[in-house]
């Protein structure tokens, strides 16, 4: 397999093209004014995680920029893999400007795979901003890696894995490691990445994956005392949709390259097909700051020129990468772009995906 080099805007994967329209002239900046008042970010996920560390990291940074400055306060509803958090900004929110939602690729699986307990409807949110972000697979020095030229050696162990659910944005590493051969127990019912490091860091499971600000802020120490071994990045893909090599983790194998290193060859066929979905759905897009529904236009272009405004601070500019990785976050139409293509799925790579679910974990989903 022939990598390229990828720059930082090819972290943003196939929509990289569309965030040149970012030049585009935005309109006016309404009258709006948060002065004296507190917003909250809905953050459907545990503390600890990466959703929980994006959001914390970028919350001072909105405040600063928002008119009025408001103090922006992230409010923590964890459940259902997200769903709960998310059920309830859907049903509760004000069209004030007032309560924001952060959703992530455990917050989209669900709805693009017909979940039941999904009682939101993406399509009537505005996007205000999209981060796309990576991730890192790693295992516990107890299963006998010392580094990913052991990979093979984890085909013949039983691995575990702390879950948020079969339908989060677990479901990434799932495929990867269906693909890759490895029996892993699932334990489902964790409420973030963050419950699943600190079980991994209990002994209670020896194989974890954290998204790219949770893993540089969280896993790297333990990486550091030899209490975790890193394996494989979900990579990045350039502006022809091809896969790469992450730019925040340029020295980690993506999962395509650690499928060559086990089985010989590319992998190919609709199990890498699902994988490449998903993993672009979950990590492209990942996540997203959405105005519920009823926003009004000059609403959301406040929104939008806060984060105009927050991308040219120089203080996050000096910071944003040690904190969240190699990874472009974008607003107006190239967050338009992402929303798009994480919000939507080709219909036989769902049912394909539905069915796997069902026969192999009795996950039942709605149609």
């Amino acid at each position: 397999m022939t990598l390229k080099t990828p720059t930082r805007r090819g972290a943003l994967g196939i929509m990289g093209a569309a965030a040149a329209a970012l030049t585009f002239g935005a309109p006016a900046q309404a009258e709006v004014d948060f002065s004296g008042q507190t917003v909250e970010w809905i953050i459907p996920f545990g503390t600890g995680g990466g959703s929980d560390t994006w959001a914390r990291f970028n919350a001072p940074f909105l405040s600063r920029h928002l008119p009025g400055n408001p103090t922006v306060v992230v409010v923590n509803e964890p459940g259902g893999g997200s769903t709960r958090g998310t059920n309830l900004f859907a049903a509760r929110a004000q069209p004030d400007g007032l309560t924001i939602l952060g959703t992530s690729g455990s917050t989209q699986f669900p709805y693009l795979l017909g979940d039941p307990r999904v009682r939101y409807e993406y399509q009537d949110w505005s996007v205000v901003m999209v981060g796309p972000t990576g991730g890192v697979a790693y295992v516990s020095p107890s299963t006998g890696v010392e580094s990913i030229d052991d990979v093979a050696s984890l085909q013949d162990q039983r691995l575990t894995y702390a879950s948020q659910g079969a339908t989060s944005l677990d479901l990434v590493p799932m495929l990867a490691f269906r693909l890759l051969g490895f029996d892993v127990n699932y334990v489902f019912g964790f409420g973030g990445r963050g419950d699943g490091r600190l079980a991994f860091e209990r002994g209670e499971v020896n194989i974890d994956y954290q998204t790219s600000s949770a893993f540089i802020n969280n896993v790297t120490p333990l990486i550091e005392e030899g209490s975790a071994v890193p394996l494989m990045s979900w990579g990045v893909l350039d502006e022809d949709g091809n896969p790469q090599r992450d730019p925040t983790f340029p020295d980690l194998p993506i999962m395509e390259e650690v499928y060559e290193m086990v089985h010989g060859e590319a992998p190919s066929g609709p199990m890498y097909e699902a994988y490449k979905a998903f993993n672009t759905a979950g990590f492209a897009a990942q996540k997203m700051v959405v105005l519920p529904e009823g926003a009004s236009e000059e609403l959301v272009e406040t929104y939008r020129q806060a984060w105009r405004d927050v991308f040219d601070d120089p203080e996050y500019q000096e910071t944003v990468e040690a904190a969240l990785g190699s990874y472009e976050q974008v607003t107006d139409r190239a967050a338009e772009a992402l929303f798009a293509a994480g919000t939507n799925i080709d219909p036989d790579v769902r049912a394909m995906v539905v069915e796997m679910l069902a026969d192999e974990y009795n996950v039942r989903l709605g149609d």
